[in-house]
């Protein structure tokens, strides 16, 4: 019986970010990404994919290939390598970044990694791969071809089409095109614009736009963007340095990806940048400073030059803060308030909607129509975007002529095969994990869901002290945390004391007065109900029953 692959994503369908794909083939799998997505809700910062699935196989797992360094795709190593340990390959750029995760997380000694050259070819179990150059928002991000006795695979990762890209090599148009004449079963591709007419655009022409704009200014000039969009960063500096303007970098992850980028020969032309401090004392117009902290990252610096929080780094009025990257969907709100902090303190904010300062990384229809071209799939199975773009992209390949699409969902397990459509075989476990704090918990956990409701109800503790009757012997002790002390329908304590006296009357006629759990659970729930009558919130109640002897006083 002829062995089948498999392809399992276990993040990144139906979601922007937390990249997790596998393949499977001859009961040995291979990992593709293992990315982070981030949260600014209820105190947690990141979420990784579950990987519960292939941890209970990591035996049979022959590696983890990563494609570029972006934090989506390589941000969970550090928080799940443990779980599944297994050699892990890269080029120069994206294996810098990794190693210096691991350092931080003192795991230098634990990993096995293998530096695969731009456009180099290798082998882990069944698997023979090829990393294609191709163009994106970092340097060396790679498409991944992989062959097996089961089928070919075309896996992009994240790209787009730019003939002047300014950092690193052009998408390698030819050695796709011989790909395409070799026969490639699968595509699976980047969906993020699919549903976008048109090119992505080149960085060459933002570089151009974002010259003109910084040269017109007599102020500060601060630019967000991406630490890990390089070409962006150099762009940047070039046109301050044209206009005769200091480089300062702001944030701790800038200094780190400009370090592994000229470590492996990009960024070499850039004048030295200057520190905060410097920055700080040179007049207006002599100084810019490239800023993390584009989607609003409650860390970032910009972020916190915006709340007049950072040690040296401050907004004067009529400073120019240019937004020079897209808004990730979900992080419209975090932005939008450090937006509104920063016009508070009297900088002009400039975003893509005001000016040309930003192109995408990744493909707009054209550049997929161009792909499609070159490695004529058989089969579509489109990854990396909300299942809106999943489902446009479907849509639009059917329109050029793929013979067959899936919408896949994480967790399932999607057979590829040649010449005919891709079919769901299985149904798998998957999921999220939130970093809280410095532990992994799952999404799901109960713990989390309390602190959304504390979030959006309030708590109330109650301390009451009663006697074998279940009478009170003293007033209860009551504190309450993110509700009103006075609603629409009188006070809250009255609420909550009525709740109680109608609690301690159900026990005594339930003839339960001596069961605590009962007391307890009666009082929760009709605190909880009258609550609810004064104050339109049905807030957590907690109550501690302190039972001892005595009569009612």
């Amino acid at each position: 019986m002829a062995e089948h692959l498999h392809f399992l994503p276990l993040g990144g369908c139906g979601e922007i970010g937390m990249n997790m794909n596998l393949y499977e083939y001859g009961g040995k799998w291979l990992m593709v990404d293992c990315g982070v997505t981030f949260n600014h809700d209820l105190g947690i910062e990141i979420l990784t994919p579950d990987p519960q699935f292939i941890e209970s196989r990591s035996k049979n797992l022959v590696g983890l290939v990563v494609t570029h360094g972006h934090e989506d795709h390589i941000g969970a190593i550090t928080h799940l390598y443990s779980k599944f340990k297994c050699p892990i390959y890269g080029t120069a750029f994206t294996l810098g970044l990794v190693k210096r995760k691991l350092q931080d997380a003192g795991m230098q000694s634990m990993a096995e990694l293998h530096e695969i050259d731009l456009k180099g070819t290798f082998k882990a179990g069944p698997f023979e791969m090829e990393f294609v150059t191709m163009t994106h928002s970092i340097p060396e991000p790679n498409g991944l071809y992989i062959k097996t006795p089961g089928g070919s695979v075309f896996h992009t990762g994240d790209w787009k089409l730019d003939k002047n890209p300014l950092i690193g090599e052009t998408t390698d148009v030819e050695r796709l095109k011989e790909i395409g004449k070799e026969g490639v079963d699968t595509l699976v591709c980047d969906s993020t614009n699919a549903l976008l007419a048109g090119r992505a655009g080149s960085e060459l022409d933002v570089r151009e736009s974002l010259a003109d704009i910084i040269a017109q200014q007599k102020n500060r000039v601060f630019v967000a963007c991406f630490a890990s969009n390089v070409a962006r960063v150099e762009t940047a500096a070039l046109a301050a340095e044209q206009a005769g303007r200091k480089v300062a970098l702001v944030g701790r992850s800038l200094h780190r990806m400009v370090e592994v980028a000229r470590e492996c020969g990009y960024l070499a032309d850039l004048p030295e940048f200057i520190s905060e401090q410097e920055a700080m004392k040179l007049p207006k117009d002599q100084v810019m400073l490239i800023c993390t902290g584009s989607q609003g990252e409650s860390r970032a610096a910009l972020t916190r030059i915006a709340r007049g929080k950072h040690r040296d780094v401050r907004i004067s009025p009529n400073d120019m803060v240019i937004f020079s990257a897209r808004m990730i969907p979900g992080n419209e709100d975090d932005i939008h308030r450090v937006q509104i902090l920063l016009g508070e303190r009297g900088a002009e904010v400039l975003t893509e909607e005001d000016g040309f300062i930003h192109v995408s990384g990744h493909p707009s229809q054209d550049d997929l129509r161009d792909l499609y071209t070159w490695l004529k799939p058989k089969s579509l199975v489109p990854v990396h975007g909300e299942f809106n773009h999943l489902r446009g992209h479907c849509k639009f390949a059917e329109e050029e002529g793929i013979a067959h699409t899936i919408l896949p969902h994480n967790g399932q397990m999607i057979r590829l095969q040649r010449g005919k459509a891709p079919v769901v075989v299985e149904e798998v476990h998957f999921g999220a994990l939130a970093l809280d704090g410095q532990d992994l918990v799952p999404l799901t956990s109960d713990h989390l869901g309390e602190r959304e409701m504390l979030k959006s109800m309030g708590t109330i503790f109650i301390t009451l002290i009663v006697n074998n009757q279940a009478k009170a012997i003293a007033p209860p002790q009551i504190t309450s945390y993110g509700l009103q002390a006075r609603g629409k329908h009188g006070s809250l304590l009255d609420a909550v004391n009525q709740g109680i006296e109608e609690a301690l009357e159900a026990v005594a006629s339930q003839d339960a007065a001596h069961n605590s759990d009962k007391i307890q659970d009666m009082v929760r729930y009709q605190v909880r109900q009258v609550v609810g009558s004064y104050t339109g919130k049905k807030p957590m109640i907690s109550a501690h029953i302190v039972k001892i002897k005595g009569k009612k006083s």
